[in-house]
């Protein structure tokens, strides 16, 4: 992570509103090749949430007044808690996690009032059954730490944002998109993950065959790069640690059917913005599809990517699994 500067709010806040791509009306730069070219260095932070929030009920989009408060509201607020003194931690006690010194999810709304816009109220859609009884055991049950395989994917440092789909965060939201004629490469700040996207045409792996970020397959469709991904792995740990969390796509993890399907669409809006679209398909966890979209923006040229050297749960592994051996003893010294 980098040091960062806190604009003060009486300072010009530019106006972000997510463009529709129909509005560029005008045909994306090309490679050498002939492909739209996307490459560049970019960030999808923003305030937007991911769900409408109930008290926007049917509303889709905010005011340019709404969009420069809220940006104004939270450019204040980090100034606050940057000059704020530190606070002292009790021996004992719960340390906390991140202060806002390590955080960086933008203060920009993208101008809608969530980044999903299908269904049309801006909220997931309803479970299925399966998945409620699902997401209901997984909530049950204690994310116990028996062996290294009980331990959630993105504690073990090995993989959290590079999706798909690929969300905003609390920090590391940086991309840096990089293109051949024959591949589409993403990399991705968060645990330095890198998605390798071929355009050949080839058909996707088996179903019995399972990689950490799927299997991607991309095709242009006009100036927009689509990519289809299955085989998504489904691991026990991953759905007991975030309680059956769907936006992860942690609910369907621990059967054995394939039935998830995320399309993603990138298109160049303009010289310094993608836009960035979702469809996730799973008939077994959600009554039907949903859909997202936010925008992608160039990064300042001095702003560069660096490695997010991630490491807790590979050098903190032997603490993690003995402090679970130190509760086992404890509970059996109590007579529990």
């Amino acid at each position: 992570m980098k040091g960062r500067t806190f604009v003060a709010a009486s300072n010009v806040i530019a106006l972000v509103v997510l463009v529709p791509v129909a509005a560029a009306g005008q045909s994306a730069p090309r490679t050498p090749w002939g492909d739209p070219d996307l490459q560049g260095t970019y960030t999808n932070k923003t305030t937007t949430p991911l769900q409408r929030p109930d008290n926007l009920a049917d509303r889709e989009f905010l005011s340019e007044e709404e969009v420069a408060e809220r940006e104004r509201a939270a450019v204040e607020r980090n100034e606050r808690l940057l000059l704020r003194p530190a606070e002292k931690t009790t021996v004992g006690g719960n340390v906390g996690a991140y202060n806002n010194f390590w955080l960086d999810g933008g203060t920009r709304p993208t101008g809608r009032t969530s980044l999903i816009f299908d269904p049309p109220n801006g909220r997931l859609p309803a479970l299925t059954p399966e998945a409620e009884r699902f997401r209901s055991d997984a909530r049950r049950a204690r994310a116990e730490a028996d062996t290294w395989e009980d331990l959630e994917l993105n504690d073990r440092c090995l993989i959290w944002q590079a999706g798909p789909p690929m969300l905003p965060s609390a920090y590391n939201n940086n991309f840096m998109v990089l293109q051949t004629p024959d591949y589409v490469v993403i990399q991705v700040e968060m645990i330095h993950d890198t998605r390798i996207i071929p355009l050949d045409g080839r058909g996707h792996l088996p179903s019995d065959v399972r990689l950490w970020n799927g299997d991607m397959r991309g095709h242009w469709d006009g100036d927009t790069l689509v990519i289809e991904t299955t085989n998504l792995p489904r691991t026990k740990a991953s759905a007991a640690a975030v309680g059956g969390d769907p936006i992860l796509l942690r609910a369907a993890n621990g059967r054995s059917d394939d039935t998830v399907k995320i399309i993603e669409r990138i298109t160049r809006v303009d010289a310094d913005t993608l836009n960035y679209e979702f469809t996730i398909e799973d008939p077994t966890t959600w009554v039907t599809p949903f859909s997202g979209e936010f925008p992608m923006r160039r990064l300042p040229s001095d702003e560069l990517l660096y490695e997010y050297a991630c490491h807790e749960g590979n050098y903190s592994m032997e603490g993690i699994l003995g402090g679970e051996r130190v509760l086992e003893k404890a509970a059996a010294s109590a007579g529990r």
